[in-house]
């Protein structure tokens, strides 16, 4: 049988402080695919990983599956940079595509919530 090749989205591990950093939730859904009867999107929601430093800057990566209809995709990216949005609060713009499933793939757009919504 053979090897499926796998994809890794692992960044280089680099040794940073015991403190936790933090993470955005995020919804989204994808554009539609396909015609006809078949036409369809998905929904997808979730949380980012741990901030990555990045330049000036940082990312999160985003690993998450869309809901399920008839089949699903899975979302593997790495956000933008920070955007900030005020009062210390920022966001992250994302615009992908999911993976192929059921002979189509879709893409999507969106921003991610701010950090500590509460705090």
């Amino acid at each position: 049988m053979a090897k499926k090749k796998r994809y890794k989205w692992r960044l280089k591990h680099r040794r940073t402080s015991q403190i936790q950093r933090h993470v955005h939730e995020f919804l989204g859904s994808t554009q539609l695919a396909e015609e006809g009867e078949d036409r369809h999107n998905h929904r997808f929601a979730g949380v980012t990983g741990q901030a990555i430093p990045r330049g000036n800057s940082h990312v999160h990566v985003i690993r998450t599956n869309t809901d399920f209809f008839n089949h699903l995709h899975r979302v593997r990216i790495i956000t933008g940079p920070a955007i900030p949005v005020g009062n210390g609060k920022h966001v992250h713009f994302v615009k992908g595509t999911t993976t192929f499933n059921d002979g189509h793939v879709h893409r999507f757009k969106f921003a991610t919530l701010i950090q500590k919504p509460l705090i």
